[in-house]
């Protein structure tokens, strides 16, 4: 327990799949894919890696590329990275994208909308390019989630630069909030802080590449990647410090070596959730559960390393009290997760497929 909140550092469980769902393969051949939203009841808009964003249609399997989308700078870590639907798309049809955008040499983390006509992206705009850039390719976070008060979140790794996750004169290492059209809200909590930037929400971050919204708590979740190590789970408060590299669970690559001060410290926010060893996250999602009951209000998280989908039981108070680890035996990195209209869950995985896991 640290600072009141739970932390569990191995699985608990390993669940028997054989009775609970079928697992069906939608698309295979593709790049890493990823991310993935719902756009219509029967279409998922999908992004892979080396840039390209697509249509899946559930209803004939065709997979539609649509043309209009950037360049991208796809190498290392980088590449087009998330994709989110308005959440109030038939009203208001943006689509938002993260991706890392050349610049010059280097590549920077930058969020941008766009419009879909027929089988093209029009109206691209970027958002947001972060101060982020550095010399190396790795972590450039990023997912993004909507609130339903019209805000967009996307996180910002640190670009491996540590001391960037402290640094509020940059976007680095940070959850980044925004309006809609990407104006600043007049209520984020450095707005009025002269030496940092007004779009930062939290701070201390390595690399999180999970960031999900519940509206019915008005609880933001965030997963991200720890060194060897100390993936963490976090519930992000505004204007708080979540302790990289000041703090941290995990151990350089080189060693067995201690990172920063310790695994806490006062004034800094404790994770909810650590990994030890660490699964590597890929997302987020928080699960309705329309189609499979039992694991109604959990989160769900896909690991990279560790290769199955984790499972995060909740309380009412947002404390995790278990943890299930399913499809081990499928033996693929994890990548993107979405709940479909239907409640069936749809991931993606590096080997570039697209699945869905549905009740027997």
């Amino acid at each position: 327990m640290l600072n009141g909140f739970v932390i569990q550092p191995k699985a608990e469980t390993a669940t028997d799949e054989s009775d609970q769902f079928s697992i069906e393969t939608l698309a295979s051949g593709l790049d890493t894919v990823w991310g993935m939203d719902f756009i219509s009841a029967n279409e998922i808009i999908f992004t892979q890696k080396s840039g390209s964003i697509s249509i899946l249609s559930l209803d004939t399997s065709a997979i539609t590329n649509l043309s209009g989308s950037p360049p991208v700078k796809a190498a290392g870590q980088g590449g087009m990275l998330d994709v989110k639907v308005s959440p109030e798309y038939k009203q208001d049809p943006w689509i938002y994208f993260t991706y890392s955008k050349p610049a010059g040499k280097y590549g920077v983390t930058t969020l941008a909308r766009a419009k879909r006509s027929h089988n093209r992206l029009i109206a691209w705009d970027d958002l947001l390019i972060t101060r982020s850039a550095t010399d190396t390719n790795r972590h450039y976070g990023s997912r993004i989630a909507f609130d339903s008060a019209g805000h967009l979140f996307f996180s910002v790794g640190e670009r491996g630069e540590r001391p960037n996750a402290q640094d509020l004169t940059n976007h680095a290492g940070k959850v980044l909030r925004l309006n809609l059209d990407g104006s600043v809200p007049e209520d984020n909590p450095f707005v009025d802080i002269t030496a940092a930037r007004p779009e930062i929400y939290s701070y201390g971050h390595r690399n999180p590449q999970g960031l999900v919204f519940d509206n019915a708590t008005n609880r933001l979740w965030l997963i991200e990647h720890g060194p060897r190590g100390g993936d963490e789970i976090n519930r992000i408060y505004p204007g708080k410090n979540y302790g990289w590299p000041i703090v941290s669970h995990g151990k350089e690559y080189y060693g067995p070596i201690s990172i920063g001060e310790g695994t806490e410290k006062a004034g800094i926010q404790s994770p909810h959730k650590v990994y030890i060893p660490s699964i590597a996250p890929g997302s987020l999602m928080l699960y309705s559960g329309k189609a499979f009951p039992q694991w109604k209000g959990f989160l769900f998280a896909g690991a990279l390393k560790l290769k199955h989908i984790n499972i995060i039981h909740l309380n009412d108070d947002g404390i995790p009290t278990a943890e299930e680890r399913i499809l081990q035996d499928l033996g693929e990195r994890i990548r993107a997760l979405i709940e479909g209209p239907d409640g069936y869950i749809y991931f993606s995985t590096d080997s570039g497929k697209i699945l869905r896991l549905r009740p027997k």
